[in-house]
Protein backbone atom coordinates (compact mmCIF):
# COMPACT_ATOMS: atom_id res chain seq x y z
CA UNK A 1 0.00 0.00 0.00
CA UNK A 2 1.27 3.45 -0.94
CA UNK A 3 0.64 6.35 1.42
CA UNK A 4 1.16 10.07 0.92
CA UNK A 5 2.92 11.88 3.75
CA UNK A 6 3.32 15.65 3.98
CA UNK A 7 5.14 16.30 7.26
CA UNK A 8 8.62 15.43 8.46
CA UNK A 9 7.29 14.31 11.84
CA UNK A 10 4.97 11.71 10.30
CA UNK A 11 7.64 10.54 7.86
CA UNK A 12 10.21 10.02 10.61
CA UNK A 13 7.73 8.00 12.66
CA UNK A 14 7.16 5.66 9.71
CA UNK A 15 10.86 5.35 8.89
CA UNK A 16 11.66 4.67 12.54
CA UNK A 17 9.29 1.70 12.51
CA UNK A 18 10.80 0.39 9.26
CA UNK A 19 14.30 0.52 10.64
CA UNK A 20 13.21 -1.15 13.85
CA UNK A 21 12.02 -4.02 11.63
CA UNK A 22 15.44 -4.15 9.98
CA UNK A 23 14.48 -2.74 6.57
CA UNK A 24 16.92 -0.97 4.25
CA UNK A 25 15.34 2.35 3.21
CA UNK A 26 15.75 3.83 -0.26
CA UNK A 27 14.79 7.32 -1.41
CA UNK A 28 14.15 8.62 -4.92
CA UNK A 29 14.17 12.45 -4.84
CA UNK A 30 12.06 14.01 -7.62
CA UNK A 31 10.30 17.24 -8.49
CA UNK A 32 7.29 15.34 -9.80
CA UNK A 33 5.89 15.26 -13.36
CA UNK A 34 7.08 11.68 -13.33
CA UNK A 35 8.06 9.72 -16.44
CA UNK A 36 9.57 6.31 -17.10
CA UNK A 37 13.01 7.60 -16.12
CA UNK A 38 11.80 8.38 -12.61
CA UNK A 39 9.93 5.08 -12.43
CA UNK A 40 13.08 3.19 -13.40
CA UNK A 41 14.77 4.72 -10.33
CA UNK A 42 11.85 3.67 -8.14
CA UNK A 43 11.94 0.14 -9.54
CA UNK A 44 15.69 -0.07 -8.91
CA UNK A 45 15.14 1.11 -5.35
CA UNK A 46 12.37 -1.44 -4.86
CA UNK A 47 14.69 -4.20 -6.06
CA UNK A 48 17.46 -3.23 -3.64
CA UNK A 49 15.65 -1.91 -0.56
CA UNK A 50 13.02 -3.24 1.80
CA UNK A 51 11.12 0.06 1.86
CA UNK A 52 11.12 2.96 -0.61
CA UNK A 53 10.23 6.65 -0.36
CA UNK A 54 9.78 8.83 -3.44
CA UNK A 55 9.84 12.54 -2.69
CA UNK A 56 7.90 15.02 -4.82
CA UNK A 57 8.96 18.59 -4.15
CA UNK A 58 9.45 21.39 -6.67
CA UNK A 59 12.38 23.03 -4.94
CA UNK A 60 12.22 26.82 -5.33
CA UNK A 61 15.83 27.26 -4.21
CA UNK A 62 17.29 25.55 -7.29
CA UNK A 63 15.50 27.77 -9.82
CA UNK A 64 17.41 30.91 -10.72
CA UNK A 65 14.63 31.83 -13.18
CA UNK A 66 11.25 32.50 -11.48
CA UNK A 67 9.44 31.97 -14.78
CA UNK A 68 10.96 28.48 -15.08
CA UNK A 69 9.74 27.66 -11.57
CA UNK A 70 6.25 28.88 -12.45
CA UNK A 71 6.14 26.80 -15.65
CA UNK A 72 7.52 23.63 -14.11
CA UNK A 73 4.86 20.90 -14.62
CA UNK A 74 3.02 19.66 -11.54
CA UNK A 75 0.88 16.49 -11.51
CA UNK A 76 0.81 15.09 -7.98
CA UNK A 77 -2.28 12.89 -8.38
CA UNK A 78 -0.99 11.27 -11.58
CA UNK A 79 2.46 10.87 -10.05
CA UNK A 80 1.06 9.16 -6.95
CA UNK A 81 -0.94 6.75 -9.14
CA UNK A 82 2.22 5.75 -11.03
CA UNK A 83 4.13 5.20 -7.80
CA UNK A 84 1.33 3.02 -6.42
CA UNK A 85 1.67 0.89 -9.53
CA UNK A 86 5.42 0.53 -8.93
CA UNK A 87 4.76 -0.34 -5.28
CA UNK A 88 6.54 2.52 -3.55
CA UNK A 89 5.56 2.52 0.12
CA UNK A 90 5.63 6.29 0.77
CA UNK A 91 5.23 9.36 -1.42
CA UNK A 92 6.59 12.33 0.54
CA UNK A 93 5.02 15.59 -0.68
CA UNK A 94 6.01 18.38 1.69
CA UNK A 95 4.97 21.99 1.28
CA UNK A 96 7.63 24.69 0.79
CA UNK A 97 6.91 25.82 4.34
CA UNK A 98 7.60 22.33 5.67
CA UNK A 99 10.98 22.19 3.92
CA UNK A 100 11.94 25.82 4.50
CA UNK A 101 10.13 26.97 7.65
CA UNK A 102 10.08 30.57 8.76
CA UNK A 103 13.57 31.69 9.79
CA UNK A 104 15.38 29.19 7.55
CA UNK A 105 18.82 30.67 6.73
CA UNK A 106 21.13 27.71 6.02
CA UNK A 107 22.65 26.96 2.61
CA UNK A 108 24.77 23.95 1.66
CA UNK A 109 27.34 24.82 -1.00
CA UNK A 110 29.51 22.28 -2.81
CA UNK A 111 32.59 23.67 -4.56
CA UNK A 112 34.60 22.22 -7.40
CA UNK A 113 32.25 20.01 -9.40
CA UNK A 114 29.40 22.54 -9.07
CA UNK A 115 31.30 25.45 -10.60
CA UNK A 116 31.58 24.88 -14.39
CA UNK A 117 28.83 24.37 -16.99
CA UNK A 118 25.46 24.45 -15.19
CA UNK A 119 27.02 26.14 -12.17
CA UNK A 120 28.38 29.01 -14.27
CA UNK A 121 25.19 29.42 -16.28
CA UNK A 122 22.73 29.06 -13.39
CA UNK A 123 24.20 30.86 -10.36
CA UNK A 124 22.94 29.41 -7.09
CA UNK A 125 21.34 26.38 -8.75
CA UNK A 126 23.59 23.78 -7.19
CA UNK A 127 23.45 25.45 -3.79
CA UNK A 128 19.70 24.89 -3.98
CA UNK A 129 20.19 21.29 -5.07
CA UNK A 130 22.74 20.51 -2.36
CA UNK A 131 20.64 22.15 0.33
CA UNK A 132 17.43 20.31 -0.52
CA UNK A 133 19.17 16.95 -1.04
CA UNK A 134 20.92 17.26 2.32
CA UNK A 135 17.55 18.06 3.90
CA UNK A 136 15.78 15.18 2.15
CA UNK A 137 18.47 12.75 3.28
CA UNK A 138 18.02 14.05 6.82
CA UNK A 139 14.23 13.94 6.66
CA UNK A 140 14.01 10.43 5.21
CA UNK A 141 17.00 8.90 7.04
CA UNK A 142 17.46 6.82 3.88
CA UNK A 143 20.24 4.27 3.50
CA UNK A 144 20.38 4.61 -0.31
CA UNK A 145 19.56 7.52 -2.61
CA UNK A 146 18.75 6.98 -6.30
CA UNK A 147 19.56 9.59 -8.96
CA UNK A 148 19.50 9.52 -12.75
CA UNK A 149 22.65 10.03 -14.78
CA UNK A 150 20.88 12.42 -17.17
CA UNK A 151 21.72 15.18 -14.69
CA UNK A 152 25.35 14.09 -14.62
CA UNK A 153 26.77 17.20 -12.99
CA UNK A 154 24.05 17.10 -10.33
CA UNK A 155 24.95 13.47 -9.61
CA UNK A 156 28.60 14.43 -9.08
CA UNK A 157 27.54 17.27 -6.77
CA UNK A 158 25.43 14.90 -4.67
CA UNK A 159 28.23 12.34 -4.48
CA UNK A 160 30.68 15.05 -3.39
CA UNK A 161 28.19 16.31 -0.81
CA UNK A 162 27.78 12.86 0.71
CA UNK A 163 31.52 12.16 0.75
CA UNK A 164 32.53 15.53 2.21
CA UNK A 165 29.88 15.57 4.95
CA UNK A 166 30.21 11.86 5.82
CA UNK A 167 26.50 11.31 5.30
CA UNK A 168 25.37 7.76 6.01
CA UNK A 169 23.74 7.22 2.62
CA UNK A 170 24.91 5.41 -0.51
CA UNK A 171 24.33 7.36 -3.72
CA UNK A 172 23.26 5.16 -6.63
CA UNK A 173 23.58 6.64 -10.14
CA UNK A 174 21.22 5.01 -12.64
CA UNK A 175 21.44 4.96 -16.43
CA UNK A 176 19.63 7.62 -18.44
CA UNK A 177 16.32 6.39 -19.83
CA UNK A 178 15.60 7.45 -23.41
CA UNK A 179 12.67 7.39 -25.78
CA UNK A 180 13.11 5.07 -28.77
CA UNK A 181 14.39 7.98 -30.89
CA UNK A 182 17.13 8.74 -28.34
CA UNK A 183 15.71 11.78 -26.56
CA UNK A 184 16.56 11.65 -22.86
CA UNK A 185 13.37 11.54 -20.80
CA UNK A 186 12.72 14.76 -18.92
CA UNK A 187 9.73 16.39 -17.26
CA UNK A 188 10.39 19.43 -19.44
CA UNK A 189 9.83 17.46 -22.67
CA UNK A 190 6.06 17.91 -22.31
CA UNK A 191 6.55 21.62 -23.02
CA UNK A 192 7.93 20.94 -26.51
CA UNK A 193 5.66 21.54 -29.49
CA UNK A 194 4.89 18.57 -31.74
CA UNK A 195 7.40 19.87 -34.29
CA UNK A 196 9.98 20.53 -31.58
CA UNK A 197 9.56 17.03 -30.22
CA UNK A 198 10.42 15.70 -33.68
CA UNK A 199 13.61 17.82 -33.79
CA UNK A 200 14.71 17.25 -30.19
CA UNK A 201 16.58 13.93 -30.75
CA UNK A 202 19.08 15.83 -32.91
CA UNK A 203 20.95 16.82 -29.76
CA UNK A 204 21.69 13.22 -28.78
CA UNK A 205 22.49 12.27 -32.40
CA UNK A 206 24.99 15.13 -32.68
CA UNK A 207 26.65 14.09 -29.43
CA UNK A 208 27.02 10.50 -30.59
CA UNK A 209 28.56 11.72 -33.85
CA UNK A 210 30.95 13.99 -31.93
CA UNK A 211 32.01 11.10 -29.72
CA UNK A 212 32.80 9.06 -32.82
CA UNK A 213 34.76 11.99 -34.26
CA UNK A 214 36.84 12.34 -31.09
CA UNK A 215 37.58 8.64 -30.99
CA UNK A 216 38.62 8.86 -34.67
CA UNK A 217 41.17 11.55 -33.83
CA UNK A 218 39.36 14.79 -34.68
CA UNK A 219 40.52 17.55 -32.28
CA UNK A 220 38.08 18.08 -29.43
CA UNK A 221 37.26 21.70 -30.23
CA UNK A 222 36.50 20.86 -33.85
CA UNK A 223 34.31 17.91 -32.89
CA UNK A 224 32.32 20.01 -30.41
CA UNK A 225 31.90 22.87 -32.90
CA UNK A 226 30.70 20.42 -35.55
CA UNK A 227 28.14 18.99 -33.09
CA UNK A 228 26.84 22.45 -32.15
CA UNK A 229 26.46 23.36 -35.82
CA UNK A 230 24.52 20.14 -36.46
CA UNK A 231 22.14 20.91 -33.59
CA UNK A 232 21.53 24.47 -34.80
CA UNK A 233 20.90 23.18 -38.32
CA UNK A 234 18.00 21.13 -36.91
CA UNK A 235 16.19 24.25 -35.72
CA UNK A 236 17.36 24.67 -32.13
CA UNK A 237 17.37 28.29 -30.93
CA UNK A 238 20.77 28.12 -29.27
CA UNK A 239 23.44 25.81 -27.92
CA UNK A 240 24.76 26.84 -24.53
CA UNK A 241 27.51 24.24 -24.51
CA UNK A 242 28.64 20.91 -25.86
CA UNK A 243 31.86 20.08 -24.04
CA UNK A 244 34.10 17.23 -23.00
CA UNK A 245 34.86 17.08 -19.29
CA UNK A 246 36.53 14.78 -16.79
CA UNK A 247 33.62 12.58 -15.74
CA UNK A 248 34.33 12.85 -12.02
CA UNK A 249 35.75 16.34 -11.48
CA UNK A 250 33.96 18.12 -14.36
CA UNK A 251 37.26 19.85 -15.05
CA UNK A 252 38.95 20.11 -18.43
CA UNK A 253 40.10 16.83 -19.96
CA UNK A 254 43.83 16.54 -19.34
CA UNK A 255 44.21 12.78 -18.88
CA UNK A 256 42.70 10.68 -21.65
CA UNK A 257 43.12 7.64 -19.44
CA UNK A 258 40.41 8.89 -17.06
CA UNK A 259 36.67 8.53 -17.73
CA UNK A 260 35.40 11.32 -19.98
CA UNK A 261 31.87 12.71 -20.30
CA UNK A 262 30.36 14.86 -23.01
CA UNK A 263 27.77 17.24 -21.62
CA UNK A 264 25.38 19.50 -23.52
CA UNK A 265 22.67 22.09 -22.99
CA UNK A 266 20.57 23.61 -25.77
CA UNK A 267 17.30 25.51 -26.22
CA UNK A 268 14.40 24.33 -28.36
CA UNK A 269 10.86 25.78 -28.31
CA UNK A 270 11.88 27.85 -25.31
CA UNK A 271 12.70 24.65 -23.42
CA UNK A 272 16.19 24.01 -22.08
CA UNK A 273 17.31 20.45 -22.84
CA UNK A 274 20.36 18.86 -21.25
CA UNK A 275 22.07 15.57 -22.00
CA UNK A 276 25.36 13.72 -21.53
CA UNK A 277 27.11 10.60 -22.74
CA UNK A 278 30.28 8.69 -21.94
CA UNK A 279 33.07 9.13 -24.49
Amino acid sequence: MTVIIRTVAELREVVRSWKAEGHLVGVVPTMGALHDGHLSLARRAKAECGRVITTIFVNPKQFNNPDDLKKYPRSEDADAALLRWVGVEVVFCPSPEEVYPEGFVTTVSVGGVSEPLEGALRPGHFDGVATVVAKLFGMTQADRGYFGQKDWQQLQVVQRLVADLNLAVTVVGCETVRDPDGLAMSSRNVRLTAAGRQRAPALYAAMLAAARDVRSGLPQDQAMAKAAAAVMAEGFESVEYIELRDAETLGAVVDLGRPIRMLAAAWLDGVRLIDNIAV
